[in-house]
């Protein structure tokens, strides 16, 4: 198809719409009529999309536009494609020159030529052929759209990353989060993303932070559930803003109105953001004190009444706390990873970046009270639960795994029978390692307790491990225990002695 027959084309609806117009003609006035009587519309997209595929494949002689991808492969378009396809081209385009034969230059050295031409392919058929290439492809494929402002494109292929190859982006974590925010467009990536970092910080602040573009700054100081320190995230905004500005001493009793002000400019998106009202006493003198030049004079005069009389109402905002997002008071992100591998019989631990479980708090003793019956009411019909435990007075924390469903309607004892079930301890404090017991005896790894026991007895690991109380109260007394190897495969404590607990929580593992 030559661009003389293309701009025909364009000026085929306006043509049609004349003709559909007129009364002169019967035959139109009859599928007026009809088309009045049954609403329809009649969409070829497929053959159009061909057509025009074939018009950037096929016609190199009406081009009059030349693009330069990275490896220096020259490319053929016509400006009226490209104009009305990509905003980014339609401003490219008004600002060159034509040469002597009124064709258009343009180079694009960051593109590579693969990829320019799958983008020239959309802007004129609207087709993309994502079979059989690598997430990194797709990865660039979605840089390449969102820079010739292919909005479509670009937000289809960040959602198909993150649907569909998250593993992929958590991989490459530092990669993704430098890229998405040079450019402030990929605001899915960026909450992905900023999902992650929220309960790892250490994956960007243990690396160069200080190269963190400012929006990606401000995107993580704006989060509730950012876990860490407020006075932490103090440090690093300091050290990030100092970072931006080489020139400023590294003696601060050096430093003068104009260095502070300096710094004020640059964290002038993120001072607003500190919740400097709920940092201590020594943190407000050690950390803020020090360069409170650089905040309003309002705001310092009320941290410093807060830290005196902090009953008082302040003029300033005060931020709420931060949700340290502390899904549980006895095990960590890392304990998650480690139990998790062990449900899926890994050789190795997942990373904590990678868990492919979510650990649902479902009952915690601090919060619903340690009595066995509360144990059954809460996890009654709940399956794929993990139990934990904190050992009174020591470092200890037991537990185990049921792949089955709790029952407190049964009015005898019975036992029920998987190979997937599980006892372990976990390293913590001065316990060095992590101890897993798998089911033996496979008929008897879990017991449901009957109606008339459950005031006195909660969850049951074969016999091996379980929670027993006959003060009803499983902290009261000391009769829960981790008996050592009778239907599971070896001890989980070095103690045979029987146990009271401080506290102990069940979670449902829900698959990611």
């Amino acid at each position: 198809m030559s661009l003389q027959m293309f701009k025909m084309f364009k000026c085929l609806p306006s043509v049609a719409i004349s003709i559909r117009n007129t009364n002169k003609n019967a035959y139109f006035t009859s599928v007026l009529s009809n088309s009045q009587k049954r609403k329809m519309s009649l969409k070829f997209f497929d053959k159009l999309s061909q057509n025009f595929t074939e018009l950037l494949l096929n016609d190199k002689d009406n081009h009059n536009v030349i693009i330069e991808a990275k490896d220096m492969k020259t490319h053929t378009a016509h400006s009226s494609v490209l104009k009305y396809r990509s905003p980014y081209f339609r401003k490219e385009l008004e600002n060159i020159i034509p040469d002597e034969k009124n064709i258009k230059t343009i180079i694009n050295p960051n593109i590579s030529d693969v990829i320019f031409d799958i983008i020239l392919k959309y802007i004129y058929g609207g087709t993309v052929n994502l079979e059989k290439v690598e997430t990194r492809f797709i990865f660039d494929l979605m840089k390449a759209a969102n820079i010739f402002e292919l909005e479509e494109l670009s937000k289809k292929l960040e959602t198909i990353l993150i649907e569909d190859n998250d593993s992929w982006l958590k991989t490459h974590f530092s990669l993704v989060y430098q890229t998405i925010f040079d450019r402030q467009s990929f605001e899915d990536l960026a909450n992905f993303c900023n999902d992650i970092v929220v309960k790892h910080p250490n994956l960007i602040f243990d690396s160069d932070f200080t190269s963190l573009p400012e929006s990606a700054f401000v995107s993580l100081l704006k989060r509730d559930d950012l876990t860490m320190k407020e006075v932490e995230i103090w440090n690093y905004g300091i050290k990030w803003g100092i970072a931006q500005n080489p020139s400023l001493p590294s003696n601060l009793e050096k430093w003068t109105k104009e260095n502070f002000l300096t710094l004020k400019t640059t964290l002038q998106q993120c001072l607003p953001l500190i919740r400097y009202f709920h940092m201590t006493n020594i943190e407000i003198y050690d950390k803020i004190r020090p360069y409170k030049e650089i905040l309003d004079k309002q705001l310092w005069e009320d941290i410093e009444q807060h830290v005196f009389v902090p009953d008082r109402p302040v003029k300033s905002i005060i931020l709420p706390a931060r949700s340290k997002g502390l899904f549980s008071t006895i095990i960590s992100e890392d304990h998650v990873a480690e139990i998790s591998s062990w449900i899926d019989r890994e050789t190795t631990t997942y990373p904590t970046t990678n868990i492919p479980y979510k650990f649902e708090l479902i009952l915690s003793g601090t919060r619903d009270g340690f009595t066995p019956q509360t144990f059954w009411n809460t996890c009654h019909n709940h399956a794929r639960t993990v139990v934990v435990a904190k050992v009174k007075g020591t470092d200890e924390i037991i537990g185990g795994y049921n792949p089955l469903k709790w029952d407190n309607t049964y009015n005898d004892d019975i036992w029920m029978e998987t190979d997937e079930s599980f006892i372990f301890s976990l390293k913590n404090g001065s316990i060095q390692d992590s101890i897993i017991s798998r089911v033996e005896n496979t008929q008897r790894a879990i017991l449901n307790v009957c109606k008339n026991d459950q005031n006195n007895h909660g969850p049951y690991f074969g016999y091996d491990f379980y929670l027993r109380s006959d003060e009803s109260n499983f902290n009261l007394d000391d009769l829960s225990e981790c008996a050592g190897s009778r239907y599971y495969e070896k001890p989980i404590r070095t103690s045979s002695d029987r146990l009271s607990i401080d506290n102990y929580e069940v979670f449902k593992v829900v698959k990611q």
